[in-house]
C-alpha cells in the first residue's frame, strides 16, 4: 500500500503547473454542476455578450427604427402597417415570431422577450428613433431612455378612473399598468405624446365619424380602434419639445391637416 500511496504521490508530483490548473478548470465546471451552482463559463460568456451589445450600442449612430410595443394587439398591428406603407423602419414586440413573420413578413423587426430582462430592452430599443404604446405595461419597465427622442402613448386612464362597480374592478389592473407608464414617460426626460382617448370601439355612430378634442370627453366617449391607430402614427411626426397630452374621442369635428392640428395644441 505504500508503494502504491508513493506512486500517485509520485505522479502528482511529477504533473507541472499547467496541466494541475488545466485540471482544475475541467473538474470545477463539473463540482459546481453537482453543487447546483452557476457554470461560471456560461456566466463569462454571458457578460462577454453583454459587454460586446454595450459596445455595438455605443457605436451605433443611425436611429431610425420606429418601436411598437404590441404587435399583437389589434391596434398595435394597424399601427405597424401604417408605417410599413410610409416605409419606416419598424421594430415590434411580438409574442409569436412565427406568426408575425406570416403577418408582416421581412419587413417587420419582431421580437420575442422578456420585458423584465434589462439586455432584451436594450436589444428591442437598439436603433429606435421613437416609440408606439398601444398597450399599457412596458414604459415603466425602461431604465434607460438614452437615444430615444419621442414616445407615444395610447392611454385610457381617464375611462378607467371614471369607471364604477364591476367595470371598475375588472379594469383596476390597466389602470395601474397606465398609471405606472404616464409616471415613467413624464419622468424620462424624453419628449412625448400622450394620447388620453375613452373606451375604445370597433364601429361608431353614423353622427360621430369625425372627432371631439374637449376636456373630458375621454371620460365617457369613446373611439375607434383604427382611429387611434391612425391618430398614433400621425402624432409620430409631431415631436414636442417636452410634453403633450390631450383627449380625443369620435365625434363631429373633422380633421383635414393633421399637422396643422398638432401645431396648434
Amino acid at each position: 500500500s505504500f508503494t502504491c500511496f508513493s506512486s500517485k504521490k509520485k505522479k502528482k508530483q511529477q504533473l507541472g503547473f499547467v496541466d494541475r490548473i488545466l485540471d482544475y478548470i475541467e473538474g470545477g465546471p463539473k463540482l459546481r454542476k453537482w453543487y447546483g451552482a452557476p457554470d461560471l463559463r456560461q456566466k463569462q460568456k454571458d457578460e462577454a455578450n453583454d459587454v460586446n451589445e454595450d459596445l455595438a450600442s455605443d457605436l451605433e449612430e443611425t436611429r431610425d427604427a420606429v418601436l411598437v410595443t404590441d404587435g399583437d394587439n389589434e391596434i398595435g398591428q394597424s399601427i405597424i402597417l401604417s408605417l410599413v406603407v410610409k416605409r419606416i423602419r419598424v421594430k415590434a414586440l411580438v409574442k409569436d415570431k412565427r406568426a408575425a413573420l406570416e403577418a408582416f413578413g421581412t419587413y417587420v423587426e419582431s421580437l420575442v422577450g422578456d420585458a423584465n430582462d434589462k439586455r432584451f430592452l436594450k436589444r428591442a430599443s437598439t436603433g429606435v428613433r421613437a416609440v408606439i404604446c398601444p398597450t399599457a405595461g412596458f414604459l415603466s419597465k425602461i431604465e434607460d431612455w438614452k437615444g430615444i427622442q419621442h414616445v407615444i402613448l395610447l392611454s385610457q386612464l381617464s375611462f378607467y378612473r371614471n369607471s364604477t362597480g364591476i367595470q371598475a374592478l375588472v379594469t383596476s389592473s390597466s389602470r395601474e399598468l397606465v398609471e405606472g407608464d404616464e409616471d415613467a414617460v413624464k419622468n424620462s426626460g424624453v419628449p412625448y405624446t400622450i394620447i388620453r382617448t375613452g373606451n375604445l370601439v370597433n364601429s361608431s355612430p353614423a353622427n360621430q365619424q369625425g372627432f371631439s378634442f374637449q376636456k373630458g370627453v375621454s371620460a365617457q366617449g369613446s373611439l375607434r380602434k383604427e382611429d387611434a391607430a391612425f391618430i398614433c402614427v400621425e402624432a409620430l411626426d409631431h415631436v414636442p419639445s417636452a410634453g403633450l397630452t390631450f383627449e380625443v374621442v369620435n365625434g363631429g369635428e373633422k380633421v383635414s391637416d393633421w399637422k396643422t392640428f398638432f401645431s396648434t395644441l
